[in-house]
């Protein structure tokens, strides 16, 4: 079963936002050789949020391994301590939607 994985960063949002598309383009698709299923990212004023899907917790993490580009992300958005991902389970308890 896949796992949800959560990034909380302390930041500015608009360091994200101004990434050359072409970096994007590239992390993403090294993650999705690691086996990624989905990705968004959020933003309020000092904070961005970056909500995965991933087949499990090692994926993630070899993903992270091999990407230094993400760190150059992080940095340009202002981040000075290093986020720790959280990784959630889906709970089967029949009230799901969507």
């Amino acid at each position: 079963m896949s796992v949800l994985m959560t990034l909380r960063i302390q930041g500015d949002p608009k360091g994200i936002e101004s990434t050359d598309p072409m970096t994007l383009e590239t992390v993403v698709r090294r993650a999705k050789q690691h086996g990624l299923i989905s990705h968004h990212f959020y933003g309020s004023d000092k904070e961005v949020l970056v909500v995965d899907e991933w087949p499990d917790e090692a994926s993630f993490e070899a993903f992270f391994a091999e990407s230094p580009e993400v760190a150059e992300m992080m940095r340009r958005a202002g981040v000075t301590v290093e986020p720790r991902p959280e990784f959630w389970r889906h709970l089967d308890v029949g009230d799901d939607v969507g």
